[in-house]
């Protein structure tokens, strides 16, 4: 299915400001509680100031820039001017490391850094080779602020093709260096297309987000699919649980975008008569919690969540909860509207209802599928296989084709020739009514192949013991799920959107598991 033809991001853009020029298009709403407004036009000409700008520095088809920023309107503006003129973003995630970001300007092959002064000892350590080097919100030596960036007169305007690259966007790297999956601008079109119907938005809807601009979600599922829509984007700066709401009923906004972290803050919160006093008609999610904290949410807050389950590769959403239809959770949904799914056993073999087997993604590539892995193609070959994206991630429909999340398939343990997720495991550890937080892992064991081994902090003055978490634990799961191997800490690693890094539990020494 092709619903967004021989279009490139400059094209929706000169679209939609035709179409809705003085209209609100994004809402931005900053740490200290200041706000900015841009209309369509506004933003468009923003745009186009900042292309002819990068344009007079030689930025063109084909150059990679990478964006080290927060969420600010000026990562947008960049994102489209370079869009505009050919070139590629490559957003950094701001929690990167001096060699974090080294990797990423040089594996991109980047020729130019965008970034804010609080960043700026980390970028000139990370990329001194760089040709330009961009500073968003101040002026130093060796930097041309952005403000000087900006020029008059229209940009060029490169031919450009659907196919041509529009991002790289740089995989977590759970397991090796992160990949940059290369994006295409019909891969961003389609993105827009797919979200806006898959969240059932229109022109009048507000979509707000804490998530990251540099993060495949913010991107897709709220900026994306509300400029295809027509409708306004509420960017806030920062996620504050304790001013969340308040933010959400000060915007207006109908659509939200959580993940778990975000849900657990917010239940954490003191009740207050407001909670559910607020316009929003959407809360779209990821995967899942434990069903007592879902109907807490949902009870509290006055709204529904609808699941989903998506992947940079496919540049984001392949299913999702209908929003009119029935849910069946802890489904994370049904197909998206382009979307073709399966769940094959290891011999390629389509799996059968509720047989567990691995999920795969048909399409096309640098359509509604990624181009493939940038300067990878071992990997690339790997994940794309005859039209199909192979997520790597293990799931199981059941009979009436609703899609249900097993685990990571790096995070399914082998314990004795039995399959443990760890997924399932973690949110057992999660109802233990002085657990607040839970990862789990498999370890080496030189007899049962892998042991669980689970990670827990615990709630804020509560008692907790390994001996009460394993009685929890063998009181609701098999006992070759059991953890055996527990350790209590203060604090677990978290990523930029707050999810627990396991890379970093899986990189520390491990200790002799007791028999």
């Amino acid at each position: 299915m092709d619903i967004v033809g021989h279009r490139t991001l400059r094209d929706l853009l000169l679209e939609q400001e035709a179409r809705h020029g003085g209209k609100t298009f994004l809402v931005f709403v900053a740490a200290d509680g200041a706000r900015t407004e841009l209309s369509y036009t506004d933003f468009a000409d923003q745009v186009r100031a900042t292309a002819s700008g990068l344009a007079r520095l030689g930025v063109g088809n084909g150059d990679k820039v990478v964006v080290h920023l927060g969420n600010c309107p000026e990562f947008l503006v960049c994102w489209f001017a370079l869009a505009w003129l050919g070139a590629v973003l490559v957003p950094s995630n701001t929690a990167n490391t001096v060699g974090e970001l080294r990797h990423v300007v040089r594996h991109a092959e980047a020729g130019a850094v965008i970034t804010a002064p609080r960043f700026r000892r980390l970028a000139e350590r990370a990329a001194p080779d760089v040709r330009h080097r961009i500073l968003v919100g101040g002026g130093e030596t060796g930097w041309l602020s952005f403000a000087d960036l900006i020029a008059d007169g229209e940009p060029p305007m490169p031919d450009l093709a659907p196919e041509d690259l529009a991002e790289l966007l740089f995989t977590s790297g759970t397991t090796a260096a992160p990949k940059a999956v290369m994006l295409t601008h019909a891969n961003c079109l389609f993105a827009g297309e797919r979200e806006w119907r898959t969240v059932g938005i229109d022109s009048t809807d507000r979509s707000l987000t804490a998530l990251p601009a540099f993060h495949v979600n913010a991107q897709t599922v709220t900026i994306l699919s509300a400029l295809t829509a027509g409708a306004t984007v509420v960017l806030l700066e920062e996620y504050s649980a304790s001013r969340f709401w308040q933010q959400v009923r000060d915007t207006g906004a109908t659509v939200i975008t959580l993940v778990a972290m975000q849900l657990r803050t917010l239940l954490a919160q003191p009740p207050a008569a407001t909670d559910d006093r607020h316009t929003v008609r959407r809360v779209m999610y990821a995967l899942n919690v434990p069903d007592h904290e879902k109907d807490a949410f949902e009870r509290r807050f006055d709204v529904e969540l609808i699941n989903g389950y998506g992947l940079s590769e496919a540049m984001t959403v392949v299913t999702a909860a209908p929003v009119h239809g029935e849910k069946r959770w802890p489904s994370i949904g049904l197909p998206a509207i382009d979307r073709r799914v399966r769940v094959v056993k290891p011999d390629g073999a389509d799996a059968a209802p509720g047989e567990v087997g691995e999920i795969v993604v048909g399409g096309e590539p640098g359509r509604n599928l990624m181009l493939g892995y940038y300067r990878d193609p071992v990997a690339t070959a790997e994940a794309l296989r005859d039209g199909w994206l192979h997520t790597g991630d293990n799931g199981y429909f059941d009979e009436h084709g609703y899609l249900y999340f097993f685990d990571r398939g790096k995070d399914v343990i082998k314990v004795a020739g039995e399959n443990v997720s760890a997924m399932e495991v973690e949110q057992v550890l999660c109802a233990h009514p002085a657990v607040a937080e839970a990862a789990v892992i498999g370890v080496p064991d030189p007899v049962r192949d892998e042991a669980v081994k689970a990670f827990v902090v615990a709630r804020p003055g509560a008692a907790l013991t390994e001996e009460s978490i394993v009685e929890h634990c063998t009181a609701r799961l098999a006992r070759f799920k059991v953890p055996t191997v527990i350790e209590v800490r203060e604090a677990l690693p978290k990523t930029s959107i707050g999810k627990i890094e396991k890379k970093v539990l899986r990189a520390e020494p491990v200790e002799e598991v007791p028999r």
